[in-house]
């Protein structure tokens, strides 16, 4: 039988990326999003990782009508910038929310199954804004960085039941992560250029970066 996979963050990107590298590759796979579509060999769920509700009568579907879950890629993710000093707290909740809760939402609904199972896989698409924290992406950086901390503490735990745990932690990318980044500047007035110059080189080396598909081969 085919491995069953479930990417999430799946409709663009790295996450489109992976799930096609995948389907490619002998996975049936399922793509979750909160407006993607199906394409060839990637069958579409919409789901807001958010939602613990949605991210679980997702699994749940997909569970039931494969009988089995081999891997789980938790990409789903965005970005924000701006001084720490005077980032809105509703924006950095929302960062935290989407980043590390969603990414926790799908753990949790994944394991059952692969614990049941024997096996499993569960990659999570971290950064290398983690151990590097970037100044004005501040909160970013430390998202990415309870994901690591996340996932070393995990491989332990789930380790007895045959699941494996890692993280990818890719440099700059080039995606519509760029333009999607909610940017503040919010006490440029104290600040000065250094917010708005560390912002611009930043969106500069994305865009500069490698394609998706190096971050998929990656994963696969």
């Amino acid at each position: 039988m085919k491995p069953v996979c479930i990417v999430t963050g799946g409709s663009s990107g790295i996450g489109k990326a992976a799930a096609n590298l995948l389907a490619q590759n002998g996975y049936t796979v399922y793509e979750f999003s909160r407006g993607g579509a199906d394409a060839p060999g990637v069958r579409h769920i919409t789901a807001d990782v958010t939602d613990p509700a949605q991210v679980n009568a997702a699994f749940a579907q997909v569970v039931e009508a494969e009988g089995r879950l081999d891997l789980l890629v938790s990409n789903a993710g965005f970005g924000i910038s701006g001084a720490v000093e005077y980032t809105d707290l509703a924006d950095a909740h929302a960062q935290m929310d989407v980043n590390f809760f969603g990414a926790l939402h799908c753990i949790q609904a994944a394991l059952p199954a692969m614990r049941a199972a024997g096996r499993g896989h569960i990659v999570l698409v971290s950064s290398v804004a983690a151990p590097i924290a970037i100044p004005f992406q501040s909160f970013y950086s430390a998202t990415k960085a309870a994901v690591n901390s996340l996932t070393l503490a995990l491989r332990n735990e789930v380790k007895p039941f045959g699941v494996k745990v890692c993280a990818v932690l890719p440099g700059d990318v080039k995606t519509g992560f760029t333009a999607a980044r909610r940017k503040s500047l919010a006490g440029a007035d104290v600040y000065g250029k250094a917010l708005e110059h560390a912002v611009a080189v930043m969106e500069h080396d994305e865009q500069s970066g490698m394609q998706p598909e190096r971050v998929a081969k990656a994963v696969l």
